[in-house]
């Protein structure tokens, strides 16, 4: 029997220009961002949703830290999962090729685009003018940091119809960015909301203000404080 969850929609993404890492989603399940996004600096990005086993982003970054590529750590997830056809997945690797796979027992509209350096995906939405919006305002910023080229993708696919009339509302959005440090660049959720994607942008556009300062604190506190009292 094919069913559904929850209505999920993301892009996975990578900057060609700076190496850095990112994924953004939203569903209308509580705490999207506690179980989809994983990423690892210098290794690569991936998002797992529909019936979600955060355990899949674990292993595939464990894959990826080991020289596995895109597609052959998707290969061992097809392989070791017996719920494979239920679930959806996006994976990035450090030399941005990509793998994704949408499960069969995935229910109403669910697919997939694979481009350069970006996969975007989603289920339950109203069609794939969903999945093209994303994928082509990521494209067409590539100028722009990739915390913003990725909201601004699903601020596209929000805004091309996201989910179907009778899905419930999106209540839960994040953004996972990794840059060169260990620590993440920007790691912002809304765990429940009744507009989680515009709360997410809210909170984006007052953290990327600060942002140059909390990348510059662990390193020279000094130099952060003068930068704090130019935000």
């Amino acid at each position: 029997m094919i069913g559904i969850e929850s209505s999920t929609f993301s892009i996975v993404g990578r900057c060609s220009r700076t190496g850095m890492f990112g994924v953004v989603v939203t569903t209308s399940d509580l705490s999207v961002g506690s179980r989809c996004p994983h990423v690892q600096p210098n290794v690569g990005a991936i998002t797992t949703q529909a019936s979600t086993d955060p355990r899949l982003g674990k292993f595939a970054l464990k894959l990826l830290s080991t020289g596995y590529s895109a597609q052959a750590t998707m290969n061992e997830l097809s392989k070791s999962d017996p719920y494979i056809e239920r679930r959806q997945i996006g994976i990035i690797d450090v030399d941005g090729r990509t793998a994704a796979r949408t499960g069969e027992l995935n229910g109403l509209w669910a697919g997939h685009q694979e481009g350069d350096n970006f996969i975007a995906l989603g289920n339950g939405l109203v069609g794939k003018e969903v999945i093209d919006a994303m994928a082509q305002t990521f494209q067409n910023n590539s100028a722009e940091d990739l915390e913003q080229r990725l909201m601004l993708s699903l601020e596209a696919g929000l805004d091309a119809g996201g989910e179907i009339e009778d899905m419930t509302p999106y209540h839960s959005a994040a953004i996972l960015v990794y840059g060169n440090d260990t620590f993440a660049r920007v790691d912002l959720r809304v765990d429940e909301h009744s507009t989680a994607v515009k709360e997410l942008r809210r909170i984006l556009d007052l953290y990327r203000r600060r942002l140059d300062y909390f990348l510059m604190r662990p390193k020279d506190p000094d130099a952060a404080v003068e930068l704090k009292d130019l935000t």
